[in-house]
């Protein structure tokens, strides 16, 4: 016998209510893939690249959320956000295995009608990598055809990043990171310090005392640890698929992806386990 669910009271009648559909707003969200080839595997990498912006828009929540939380030296709420950035960047490293289903001759029956667009030109991406500190100012030029984007990367590049607000509240409960840390030019990428690994030193011979910093230093870590390997994964997708083919983009493909695993958003954080 078939169940009927508005007998335990569940809701049957829409008409004059907002139901899920409405809610999630899903007839838009399902109408906004449009295919330019006949390609069948042409969808998969549409909606692969469309869910992963929409991951790096809570990433992205989450991560200006923690940095005014840092600021604000409400730590507790601080490292559950981040807690939560590290799980988004490992859904993110998910999606690559699924995209690695698609084989190289699957790719090329639809690449030429991607023209010059690439994920290279994500906003969202580039935006990331500002928030945790990695400012490399020749990456806005991808986006100077969009004065609102360029408006956006200009106020983070104005922002101190959430390792900047990190240090800053390592030096308001005492530790003394050095001055010319605290005073840097906001738009510049991080250039890493040896005083900066010396506190962090403090911190994790003294985890007990310095139990907070501590803490936020190993959320920061795992944050980081995730990101990397979604760029290693990225890295191996493009080679298993793509080969060493330059990018749509007009990057140098693999070996461009390659120069990105040994960016470090951290350093001193990496560094200090050597000074242990």
């Amino acid at each position: 016998m078939s169940y009927d669910p508005s007998k335990d009271g569940a809701e049957m009648d829409f008409r004059q209510r907002m139901s899920y559909g409405d809610y999630l707003q899903i007839d838009r969200i399902l109408t906004a893939q449009t295919p330019l080839s006949a390609a069948h595997d042409e969808m998969l990498f549409i909606i692969q690249h469309q869910t992963s912006e929409l991951w790096m828009k809570l990433a992205l929540y989450e991560m200006d959320a923690a940095r005014r939380m840092i600021a604000a030296d409400r730590h507790p709420e601080a490292t559950k956000m981040l807690a939560r950035v590290a799980r988004i960047f490992e859904q993110l490293n998910s999606a690559w295995d699924v995209l690695r289903t698609m084989t190289p001759s699957d790719y090329t029956s639809f690449r030429d009608d991607l023209g010059q667009s690439s994920g290279f030109q994500s906003w969202q991406y580039r935006l990331i990598e500002y928030v945790a500190g990695n400012r490399n100012l020749a990456m806005l030029r991808p986006h100077e055809h969009r004065p609102d984007l360029v408006e956006r990367l200009e106020a983070e590049l104005a922002r101190p990043s959430i390792y900047d607000e990190a240090l800053r509240r390592l030096a308001r409960v005492g530790l003394p990171v050095p001055a010319e840390v605290l005073g840097r030019d906001l738009r510049q990428a991080w250039v890493e310090h040896d005083g900066v690994t010396a506190v962090w030193a403090m911190v994790y011979k003294e985890p007990a005392r310095y139990w907070e910093a501590y803490e936020m230093a190993e959320k920061l870590v795992d944050f980081e640890d995730y990101f990397r390997r979604w760029r290693f994964n990225h890295v191996t997708t493009v080679e298993r698929v793509i080969g060493f083919k330059r990018g749509t983009g007009g990057t140098a493909g693999i070996s461009y992806l390659k120069r990105m695993l040994e960016v470090q958003l951290f350093p001193e954080l990496w560094r200090v386990r050597t000074a242990l």
